[in-house]
């Protein structure tokens, strides 16, 4: 994998490109949920392409977005070709339309499903950009979805079009309180419905969730060509000191306003209280995934230093178990990533357990977040255990082979599990300028010292993982709290 060449280029220019490059095939080669030896990077004035092949759609935007999170990285061209598995149309249309009906908020949209060789047309009307995106996200999750033509999916949106002043005004709110943006380094400018991003910032991750925030927020279309990504913009003495300044009350609103902007959470309602920074959410949801996403908003509003999820599930209809766990099972097999493995599902009061083996923990986790979104499902026991070898244990499980099949002792030595953690962590956008200690012992990592959100704190441990930790204690501190507390401030997992 070579970096492009370009003769009027300085050799420190090629050698930051040739970095760049290394870094994005490193975390490659450790994140289980891309097929790195299909896939060839090369960088050009920080502007990374990925050619070769993805497995299905959901590998090619997750390549994409692990290059976009390294730091350094400008742009990212997205060229992989999607080598799904090859299903036939009457399946795959079935399969698709089961995904959008199993959806808890996908289901309730008025769409049409076209197929035809591994491409899926998609029309119909949502009343939101944020409502197109899970739409998507559904139909991509489906095994053997090459391409997804969505041009007359389109956006409807509830009342008229807001003014552009109202456009401007509540994207620099939002910006103001989202924990992944520094909004000093971004002006905005809206005309006629088109919002102009100007300014610097420190990851192309960043930059994108400033575009989908505008258009989340009624912009027609964004110009972010002038809205640099520039590594000093990731400079730790850039920090938003206000944060530490800012009132329960002040945060408890920008809480409900973060939900009312969540299509997945418009229809519940769920009490907000906030003391001293800490976010305690009660009340009732319609679903498994709005509570877990309620959680996950609240968790980025800046200021909020831990959340405690109270809220219960009660979705106001009765599915029977059997039904349900037909859903379940029908969902992981259809999966792009879980399809080759055999789960035993079992429901009790619309309680799901799943067992079996898989190879990865990154596909362990995926079995957890393909149950939560079947609606009707009201919480997940996930007993899937990971095996270096999961498809022999997956006939294990069917009956086919019997013996020893506890989970094997880390490979890599602790040493260099350590040396892998912390450079991946030198070239994250996020976590580069964190102080964070790494201890490993027998292939289990701990994590201490501290972090400047629960989003680093969360992504820390991810990676760690996905270098290839067995298990992970993760005691790292958010720092922005009042330090009269003693105990964490997050507990550790």
């Amino acid at each position: 994998m070579q970096t492009l060449e370009s003769p009027s280029r300085s050799g420190a220019e090629l050698r930051a490109d040739a970095e760049i490059t290394a870094a994005v095939e490193r975390h490659f080669i450790t994140s289980k949920d891309v097929t790195s030896h299909l896939m060839e990077v090369s960088t050009q004035e920080g502007i990374v392409e990925l050619t070769g092949a993805a497995g299905s759609l959901l590998a090619r935007r997750r390549a994409e977005e692990i290059a976009m999170a390294v730091r350094g990285v400008r742009g990212v061209v997205n060229e992989l070709v999607v080598n799904a598995d090859d299903v036939p149309d009457s399946q795959l249309h079935r399969d698709v339309e089961h995904a959008l009906a199993d959806d808890s908020v996908v289901r309730d949209y008025h769409l049409r499903v076209y197929e035809s060789g591994g491409t899926v047309w998609l029309t119909g009307t949502v009343r939101s950009w944020p409502e197109k995106q899970l739409a998507l996200r559904a139909v991509e999750g489906v095994r053997g979805v090459r391409h997804i033509q969505a041009d007359q999916l389109r956006v409807n949106r509830d009342g008229p079009p807001k003014p552009d002043a109202d456009i401007t005004a509540q994207l620099l709110e939002v910006l103001d309180w989202d924990v992944r943006v520094n909004k000093s380094l971004v002006q905005v400018r809206t005309n006629d419905r088109v919002v102009h991003l100007t300014g610097t910032v420190g990851s192309l991750a960043v930059k994108h969730r400033i575009e989908g925030l505008a258009l989340e927020l009624g912009a027609a279309r964004v110009d972010g060509r002038d809205l640099f990504v520039a590594r000093w913009a990731l400079a730790p003495e850039l920090g938003r000191e206000e944060d530490l300044e800012r009132t329960d009350e002040a945060i408890e609103k920008a809480v409900r306003d973060t939900f009312r902007r969540d299509p997945r959470l418009q229809e519940a309602n769920p009490l907000v209280q906030v003391q001293k920074g800490a976010v305690t959410l009660s009340g009732t949801v319609g679903n498994l995934r709005a509570r877990l996403c309620a959680e996950h908003d609240a968790r980025h509003v800046a200021g909020v230093r831990e959340v405690h999820n109270q809220l219960t599930v009660s979705h106001g209809r009765f599915w029977s178990d059997d039904y349900l766990r037909q859903r379940v099972a029908a969902a992981l097999r259809r999966d792009p990533y879980l399809s080759s493995y055999h789960f035993s599902v079992s429901l009790l009061n619309g309680r799901a357990s799943v067992h079996g083996w898989v190879n990865h923990r990154f596909e362990q986790e995926q079995v957890y977040d393909v149950a939560v979104g079947v609606n009707g499902v009201v919480d997940v026991e996930n007993q899937v255990a990971v095996y270096p070898d999961g498809h022999r244990a997956a006939q294990a499980l069917a009956g086919g082979l019997t013996g020893d099949l506890s989970v094997a002792e880390a490979t890599v030595p602790d040493d260099k599990l350590a040396e892998n953690i912390r450079a991946r962590y030198s070239w994250s956008a996020l976590l580069h300028d964190q102080a964070i200690e790494v201890a490993v012992a027998r292939g289990r990592v701990t994590l201490t010292g501290t972090v400047d959100s629960w989003l680093e704190r969360q992504q820390a441990a991810r990676e760690a993982h996905e270098v290839g930790a067995r298990d992970v204690n993760n005691h790292l501190r958010v720092w922005r709290a009042a330090p009269t507390l003693s105990a964490p401030l997050v507990a550790a997992s």
